[in-house]
Order: structure tokens, then sequence, then C-alpha cells
């Protein structure tokens, strides 16, 4: 017996011979309409129903009765036929179920004495519905089922939300506004906060807190320490050189002022003129001696003090310097502010955007020409503007096409505007709840909101499409809605709960955390406005509106036979019919493939993948005033450290090492052997790592400094620079001199830790670069750590694709188990939620060998791309799986059930598709290379999601009723 055969098939064929007449009377109700669905008597109204019970020789009395030749109406006691009276008392009770269910679709069955059959009676039926025929009509089972639609349903939440919805309709409407208004409050009340950059994702690494462990220790810049640092690049746009005197003037007038400048809270500022003025002066400690020690200086007596200062200290300037021409493109200049300790990022912003200010007051200096400032506290100012550049052009274009497409898949103006209402109010409640909890919004949930907007625009089609369904059969709006929420609303509800398990399994990666609470929270929200709110305003309006000349501009439902889509999304279904084996096996190897592919995609998080993307800069300068991009100077600022300085932004990795031992004879000469003979990866010399050590302060202080001079060279027993002789001896008089600040930066007081920060090779990846400075400090014989932002960012990166895996298998093992369960439960066929897995599977397979395709890598951005597709996969598969199960209840036949179903659902699915994609695809348009990226990899998430239910999940129906019939051929119900 096949699993689509419809129950109580057998037991039927041995009854009377009247059954072959029931036979023939369900083969006369297998006509199709012009919309391509079966035509059906049974889609009449109660009264119609009713009417025609009474003239049956076959209709439904109670729950599970059969009636043999005669009724005297509904609810009235008849005898039974001789020949059901003689049947046994098991296929009593099959045909009994089966009467139940075909009198109410979504409801339980009942056996004769009127007790509920659970899931274990249903199983012993193996079809999809249990429809179809059993020696029923249809027009009989649908005046069952139609006559009560809020009655009928299997879960809860649909049996007691129905009678409201299409009875209190604005009762339910003015509640959901209402609510709305609250979480409008909490939204406000947020404030808007936001993150942005990549403090969100490194917080709770463990790389994160041995640098900030380093930074406490050091007493270095940083909010909790207090202080913080900024950086002044100049350039000459008229000679080139930078340190010519007139150049080194103006860098001394600037230091001068911004060290004056009362409420700056300047502590200290450098620069190549202040190294090369204390050459000329060695007494020159203010701005001001400096400026005079320069002004003073001859040409050759500049040039030999810039040769000696970079012989020296080296000075900051671009690698084109040599000290043969003493010229330089580019010059650096460091500030550093002295902020309270937890002071706020707008206020270290205010004080360099205040210093940004001096520098154009000073002749020669312009921050829109040749000097530009660059802190963290900049970059994170911009960052957050870029999202909001980012904003300005996508929103818009987003907003155009999605209106665009829903107004065709509505075509009317007032389902329109619900089916707006309900969006909006979706990201009202998201953002109040996001309040109300205390979540920012950062760059981790920009994956919520067009998530949230891809189900609330099917949500919507679904609904109203099906609804103008039924209203073409001639329903009132009441029963038309009824039936249309006793329908979809439990699918809604497994898509929803589904989708919610799928972003939970985020949970167990702290980078994911708030993006898996907020969207779970966002989908129950989502559900609720659209399976609740939206019927109900539009039973409320269509009630407004009937009888009065407002005209309804569509109410044609997507997908008839007759329309382009009618012609063309039957694809599946015909390949289906004619090839099913062969071409799921060609898809299912196509997924494999992808799979294996997608396995090589690369990872990648730094500070630059939140940078914008210049090129797309430059076309969006074309753009009216409003739209065009702002100026960001870290663009410039990263230019010059790539172009000019050899480096990255991030061009350093420190070796952080803690151990008393640093006080024994070995511990300095083990930090000198660290940055001996170094990796690629470092930048270097060949022999020795440009690094900055507390050696680096040894000799610095030693050159300028006699007495301290003396006592290295006592206490260095080798004659290599490097004391190996009571060491704390060398500390202390270090701590007692000029270079005590200095020593701080780079020696804990007590002795016990020092840095070491390593230069990186600019053409060194960053996991090269990683691999390199952890190999180092495992191999010193102290107690070392790799850290740094980029050992941070790395185990960042190794935390996301950790993750994302975790994220997958937990999100796919939770989707298969609550779509087994809610099938075993509503349909008594657990196979159904498999069923449903196959096409969404191969959706993900297909996506992560596109992000391989695409050079697209996984950040922690995208990273729950993947478990999130599981939840839109699901999204079109249980849709179209639960509208097969009802057609088939009705046809009987795979092949018919599988049209109708692909040209009504699919309709309504291909109508929220090209919204979808379409509509957040404009994401691909953001300034932000990780949003473009992002926009990419969610509309082709969706429309993998709709292609593979589309067109293999007909394929995935036909198979397994081949392999359950065990012939090989698909049977339908007898007699076709």
């Amino acid at each position: 017996m096949s699993d689509f055969d419809a129950p109580g098939d057998e037991a039927e064929s041995e009854e009377s011979n009247g059954s072959d007449d029931v036979w023939a009377a369900v083969e006369g109700d297998g006509e199709v309409d012009a919309d391509g669905n079966p035509s059906r008597d049974a889609r009449k109204t109660e009264s119609e129903a009713g009417a025609e019970a009474g003239s049956s020789s076959s209709d439904v009395k109670g729950a599970g009765e059969r009636e043999g030749s005669s009724t005297t109406g509904p609810g009235t006691e008849t005898t039974t036929a001789t020949a059901t009276a003689t049947t046994s008392a098991s296929a009593t009770k099959a045909i009994g179920a089966l009467v139940s269910r075909l009198g109410s679709r979504f409801g339980r069955g009942t056996d004769d004495a009127g007790a509920n059959t659970g899931p274990a009676e249903r199983d012993g039926n193996r079809d999809f519905g249990s429809g179809g025929a059993a020696g029923l009509s249809d027009s009989t089972s649908k005046a069952g089922s139609e006559s009560s639609p809020d009655g009928g349903s299997k879960d809860p939440f649909t049996r007691r939300i129905n009678p409201l919805i299409t009875e209190r309709t604005w009762t339910v409407v003015l509640v959901f506004l209402l609510v709305t208004a609250v979480f409008l409050g909490g939204a406000v009340a947020g404030g808007g906060e936001q993150q942005a950059g990549t403090d969100q994702f490194t917080e709770d690494s463990e790389a994160q807190e041995a640098f900030d462990e380093m930074q406490e220790n050091f007493d270095r810049s940083g909010r909790d320490a207090g202080g913080t640092t900024a950086q002044l690049f100049v350039t000459d746009r008229n000679d080139g050189n930078v340190l010519s005197k007139p150049n080194l003037l103006r860098m001394l007038e600037f230091q001068d002022r911004v060290e004056n400048e009362d409420g700056l809270r300047v502590a200290s500022t450098t620069s190549p003129a202040s190294l090369i003025a204390t050459q000329l002066d060695p007494e020159a400690t203010t701005a001001e001696r400096q400026y005079r020690a320069i002004e003073r200086a001859s040409p050759r007596q500049l040039e030999d003090a810039i040769a000696r200062a970079d012989e020296r200290m080296g000075i900051p300037v671009s690698t084109d310097f040599t000290r043969e021409s003493a010229r330089a493109d580019v010059a650096q200049v460091a500030i550093t502010y002295d902020t309270p300790p937890m002071s706020e990022t707008s206020d270290h912003a205010h004080l360099q955007f205040e210093t940004q200010e001096i520098a154009d007051e000073i002749e020669g200096f312009d921050t829109d020409d040749n000097v530009v400032i660059f802190g963290d506290a900049v970059i994170e100012e911009e960052t957050v503007q870029l999202l909001g550049d980012t904003a300005i052009v996508v929103f818009p274009a987003a907003i155009v096409l999605i209106l665009f497409f829903l107004l065709v898949a509505y075509r009317d103006p007032v389902d329109l505007a619900l089916g707006l209402a309900a969006l909006v109010m979706t990201m009202i409640w998201t953002f109040g709840f996001m309040g109300f909890a205390n979540i920012p919004f950062s760059d981790s949930l920009i994956t919520v909101f067009p998530l949230l907007l891809a189900v609330g625009i099917d949500f919507g089609i679904h609904i109203i499409n099906r609804y103008r369904e039924e209203r073409g059969t001639g329903k009132s709006i009441g029963d038309s809605m009824g039936i249309t929420t006793d329908q979809l609303t439990t699918a809604l509800l497994i898509v929803t709960l589904t989708t919610v398990f799928s972003i939970m399994a985020n949970l167990v990666s702290d980078i994911t955390r708030d993006f898996a609470i907020v969207a779970s929270a966002g989908m129950v929200f989502t559900f609720l406005i659209f399976s609740v709110f939206l019927p109900a305003g539009k039973v409320g309006f269509d009630r407004l509106r009937e009888g009065t000349r407002f005209p309804e501009f569509g109410s044609t439902p997507l997908g008839q036979e007759n329309s382009w889509m009618g012609r063309v999304l039957p694809v599946g279904v015909h390949v289906a019919r004619a090839v099913p084996v062969l071409f799921l096996v060609a898809m299912l190897v196509l997924g494999a493939g992808a799979t294996a592919y997608g396995t090589g995609v690369d990872t990648e998080f730094d500070q630059e993948a939140f940078f914008p993307d210049e090129d797309r800069i430059e076309q969006y300068q074309s753009l009216p005033g409003p739209l065009q991009p702002s100026d960001y100077t870290f663009m410039t600022v990263l230019n010059y450290l790539e172009e000019d300085f050899d480096q990255s932004i991030d061009g350093s990795v420190t070796i952080y090492v803690d151990d008393s031992d640093l006080r024994s004879d070995r511990g300095l000469r083990e930090v000198d052997r660290a940055v001996r003979n170094p990796p690629e990866a470092f930048k270097s010399d060949g022999r020795e790592a440009d690094a900055d050590t507390i050696l680096d302060v040894i000799d610095s202080q030693a050159a300028t400094d006699p007495e301290f001079a003396a006592t290295v060279e006592r206490y260095d027993s080798s004659g290599d620079g490097i004391p190996d002789r009571d060491v704390d001896a060398v500390y202390d008089a270090l701590f007692a001199s000029d270079g005590a600040d200095e020593a701080a930066d780079r020696l804990t007081t007590d002795r016990s830790a020092t840095r070491i920060d390593v230069q990186i090779d600019v053409d060194a990846d960053q996991d090269e670069a990683v691999a390199a400075a952890r190999t180092v400090a495992d191999g010193m014989e102290l107690d070392a750590t790799a850290t740094g932002q980029l050992v941070i960012f790395e185990a960042v990166i190794e935390k996301t694709t950790e993750s994302s895996i975790n994220s997958l298998v937990v999100a796919f093992l939770l989707t298969m188990i609550f779509l087994v369960l809610s099938y075993w439960w509503l349909e008594g066929r657990a196979i159904y939620g498999v069923l449903n897995l196959v096409p969404v599977l191969l959706a993900v397979a297909l996506l992560a060998g596109s992000m391989r395709l695409f050079d697209v890598p996984l950040t922690p951005i995208n990273a729950p791309i993947l478990s999130v597709s599981i939840g839109l996969g699901v999204d079109y598969t249980v849709h179209f799986m639960h509208r097969f199960v009802d057609e088939y209840e009705n046809t009987g036949d795979v092949h018919e059930s599988l049209l109708v179903t692909v040209r009504g659902t699919g309709g309504a699915l291909t109508g929220s598709m090209l919204t979808t994609v379409t509509g957040l695809g404009v994401l691909y348009l953001a300034l932000i290379p990780l949003i473009m990226e992002f926009g990419l990899l969610l509309a082709l998430g969706v429309f993998y999601a709709w292609l593979t239910s589309i067109l293999v999940l007909p394929s995935v129906i036909v198979v397994w009723d081949r392999l359950e019939s065990g012939d090989g051929v698909s049977v339908g119900v007898p007699g076709r």
C-alpha cells in the first residue's frame, strides 16, 4: 500500500459493491477549474452544504459514523447500512477516523464512541492527508470541514484565536496597536544605543582578556587606566619633503599650541621635529625651545641632526626616507592625552576633533589637504557614521523595491497598507524588546532585520493569497478567512518555531548570542502580528468596504493556471512525473559537491573589515548631496600606513612576558633571543625583528645618559650591551633616570612583566603573523603569551568558524527533531518532517558553495547565515508540504495535488521570494563590504530556499511515494 493511498482503502474494497459507485462519485469531482485548482463542489457556504447533505446518498454525521442509504439531516440518528454492520470492528474504526478527518481537515479524528484518536491511531494510515477517497464525495467532506473552519484545527492556538479574528476583529486590531505603543516606548527608552567596530566581538575572548590585563599592568592608554592617543600624519604638497625646515617648524608650532591649550589635556607630543631638535640641543625639552633650535640650525647642521636622530632613535617618517637624502614624504606626530579613567569614546573624539581644529590654524597645515588626525575614537565615531551613510543609500532603494514587489503581489492599496503596517509593527516590537532588554544595536544584529522582513513578507503574501483563493469560490469574508487561518496558522507556527530553534542554536557562541536572542523574539513577534493582526485587519477592512463603491484593485491569487507564473512553476512537478529518481540523485550529488567545495571558504576578521569600499565611495560621490557619503579620515590613514609606512593599521603583535625570572641574570638575554632570527612574517633586517623591547629603552637611555651607560657596562659581563649580572640594579638605575616613563611602558614597576611589540611584514597574512607570534612566545624559556589586536582577531576567526559549525549542526538537529515531532502530532506521519529537510539541506549546501565561489569569507557578521538559512528553507518547504497535504485530502492524486500546490502556494512563495531577494538584496549596494556580502548571501539563501522547494520537493515526495509503494510506480487512489 502506498503512503499516498487513502486510509481505509483495503477495508473499503472488501465491503459492499456499492463502493464502486462511491469511487465513481469521487472521480467526478476531479475536474480542474480555470485557476488550476480542482473543481470542488464542496467549496460552498454552510447553508449550501446543509442543503446538499439532505439529498446526498452518503453523508457525514457525527464524529466517525458513516451513513447507510439515507439521512435525516445533520445531527439526526439513523441506522447504518447492512454492509457497514457486517464490517469488522477494525475496519469500522479506520473508516470512523477517516470520516472525522475529512469532516475536520486539521482536527483529531474520533472513534465510534466519540473518543479522541491520537497520533498512534492516525499513524495506521499511510497517506499524506487522510481524504481523497474513503467512499465519500469531496462535497460532503468539504462541507463538514468548512462549515466550522475554526473548530477543526489541531493546535490549540489556532482553535482559540480563529473566532477572535473573524468575530472580534476590531478588538484584536486595537489590542495590537496598544501593544505596539508599549514597544515603541521601549524603543525610545533604549535611546538608539549602538555598538560598531570590532570591540563588540572581542569583549569575551581570552586573547582580549590577556590584552586588558597587560594594559592594566602597564598603565597604558585605555579607558580603564585613563589616557588616549592620536596621531597626526603630515605631508607637503609643495616640495614633498616633510623634513624641510619650514615643515619641521610647523610641527613644533603645532606641538606647542596643543600642549598649552587649556582643556585639551595633552600630556605629551613627539614628532620627527622634536627628535631632531634634541640632537641639535639636548637641553631643549619643550616645544618652544626645540623650535628655536631648529630655527637657528644651518642646512648642514640640520642634515647631520636628522641622520643622528634616525640612527639613535629612529624617526617616525615614511619608508622612502634615507639618511643621505634627509627627505621623506610623510611624517607622524604622536599625541598623548591625559584623560580620566572610564572616559567615553565621545570624550576622546571631542579632544581629537579639537586638535584637528588647532592644526587647521597652523599656516601650511590643512586637514582637508595635507594633514590627517587619526585615533581610536575617530575610528569608532566614523564607523558609526559609516553605518548611517550606508543606511541613507540602501534603505531608500530597499523600500522602493519592497513597495514595488509588494504592490505587484497584493495589487490592492488596502492589502498593501496592511502588509506594510504589519512589517513596521514587527520592527517596532523588536526594537522595543531590545530597549527593554538593554541590548544595543550592533553590527552583529544587522542580520536580524532583513530576516524578519523576509519572513514577514512571506507570511503576509501567503495569508492574503490563500484568503483570495477561498473568496474566489464564493465564500463569505468570515468563512474565507476562517479556512485560511485554519490551514495556514499551523504552518506558520511550525515555520516560526522551527526557525526559532535554528536561530537559538547560535546561543552556543558568545559572538552570536545577542543575535539569537533578538532574532528569536522577532520571529515570535512576526508570527503573532501576521497570523492574528493581519487577518483581523483584512477581515475588518473587507467588511467595511463590502457593499460600498470602494474598488478592489486586485483579488485574484498569484500563480493561476493561465498566468505566466502558473505555466512556469509546474516545471518541478513535470520533472517529478518524468524522471524523479534521476533528478533527485543529480540534486543530491550537486549538494554533496557544493558542500565539499564550500568547506574551503575563507575566514576573515580585522579592523579593515569594517572600513568602506573606496571605489564605491568614489562612485557614490556623484549622488545628490544628502546621499553622498562623508569623508572618512581612516581611509586616508590606511593608505598612508600601507603605502608609505609599509605596515597595516594593526601592524604589530605583542609578546607579553609575565615571569619573575625577568629579574634574573638570564631575563634580558631571553628577551633579546626572542627577537633574533625572526620568522618571515615579522618585519626585520634579516637577523633581528623590528621590535620595541625594554632593551631598546635601556640602549636609548644609555646613549644620552653617561652615568646610566656606565651602570649598564658594569653589569654586562659579555660586553654585548645586555646586562646579565645584578639586573635589578640596572632596572633601579633606569627607573631613576629620565627614561623612567618609557621604561614603565615596557616593564612593570615590580619587574615581573614586560612586553615586546613586533612589527609585521606588510605582505604577511594575519594567520601567518599570529602563528609566528605564538611560536616565538612558546619558544621562550619565560612564561610568555602572544597577544595584541591581530592575535585577538585571529582568535575571533577561530571562534567564529567553530561556532558556525556548531550552530549549523545544532540548528539542523533541533529543526529535524521539531519537524518530526510536529508532523507526528499533527498528521501522524513523522517522516514528513524528514522529507521537508531534504531541499533545505540542499539549499544550505548551495549557499556554502556560493560563499567560496563569490569569494565571500566567513565573518562574525555573516556567521549565523548558514544556520539561519535552515530556518529560511523550512519556511518555504513547510508551506509547500502543508498545502500539499491539504490538497491530497481532496484529490487523492499525488501529481494533481502537486500541480494545485505549486500554482497556489508556489505562486505565493514566488511573490515572497521576488520581494525579499530584490528588496533585501540591495544591501549589496552598501558601502561596507561586510554588509555587501551579507546582502548577497541573504538574497542567495532565500533564492535557493525557493528554488529547492519548488523544483526539488516534488521529486522528493514522488520518490518517497514510490519507495513506500514498493513497486516503483506512484500509486494514487483506487480506480485512478
